[in-house]
């Protein structure tokens, strides 16, 4: 199986827009498979894998990986074993038995978190600026964290997308990056949010999410996690209860991540009245 894997990721993984995705599930997938042979797949293998898969954090503890992501790699493997397959590496092509596919998590924000999480974001001494740069972007235009973290101001570059403040729109893909299923498409920029993003390009601004001194911000996880507590304890010391958790895909609850501004943008828009195309 493991020259199988090798196969699909230099013949065919290497040549697609975003090769690390397919490359992340092949090293988890090896690591499982790699002195198996491919007649080897069956229903009993892919759940002996599903329960192998758990993650492992320094003070020795573990917990399991979601269905979800269990549901990706193996769809990675029966794409390389259909791949092998069609090439003539392989005689067969055995099926790859999936984990019973989890609910879709529902989850955006109400006005009043979202306000509640602004609030927090300009509370938060180091992290504040950005970090509320970054959930007025999410929130105005549903675009995807990274596709945000890249986005630069008047500039096309071929590192990440940019806000034309001059023409009103926003453009998600980065120049040269072939399209892919997400698509990504250029989007007219909300009249409100835009005079926000002139009066930013008028002082000089470089990307819609930078540091004090100018730089790109490459990642808000820490001030994410902070700032959606605060807002809970914000919100509590005035009355208010807010609950920013969702459901984990295992039963529990977890804080919201930054994708939930993708879906609270959307859904705004639809309660607006906008179409679903």
């Amino acid at each position: 199986m493991s020259m199988c894997l090798a196969i699909y990721a230099e013949e065919h993984a290497a040549h697609i827009s975003a090769p690390e995705r397919i490359g992340y599930a092949i090293e988890a997938l090896d690591e499982f498979w790699r002195d198996l042979a491919v007649s080897a797949v069956s229903g009993g293998t892919c759940r002996r894998y599903a329960k192998s898969r758990v993650r492992r954090f320094k003070d020795g503890s573990t917990c399991p990986i979601s269905p979800g992501t269990i549901r990706r790699e193996l769809n990675v493997l029966q794409a390389a074993i259909n791949y092998c397959h069609g090439e003539g590496y392989l005689i067969t092509a055995p099926k790859v038995v999936l984990p019973v596919r989890p609910d879709p998590v529902e989850r955006f924000l109400t006005r009043q978190e979202a306000a509640w999480l602004l609030r927090a974001a300009r509370n938060l001494r180091r992290d504040g600026r950005h970090l509320t740069d970054f959930i007025l972007h999410g929130l105005y235009t549903g675009s995807r964290k990274d596709t945000i973290l890249g986005m630069h101001v008047d500039t096309p570059s071929v590192s990440g997308g940019h806000v034309d403040t001059v023409n009103g729109i926003l453009y998600r893909k980065p120049m040269g990056k072939a399209e892919t299923k997400k698509r990504q498409r250029p989007a007219r920029l909300p009249p409100r949010y835009l005079a926000h993003l002139r009066r930013q390009a008028a002082n000089g601004r470089r990307f819609v999410v930078q540091d004090c001194d100018g730089y790109r911000v490459g990642d808000i996880r820490k001030g994410w996690a902070r700032a959606v507590r605060l807002a809970e304890e914000l919100a509590a010391g005035q009355g208010i209860e807010i609950d920013l958790t969702m459901p984990d895909g295992k039963g529990g609850r977890k804080y919201i991540t930054p994708h939930v501004l993708k879906h609270t943008a959307i859904t705004w828009a639809l309660q607006r009245g906008a179409s679903i195309w």
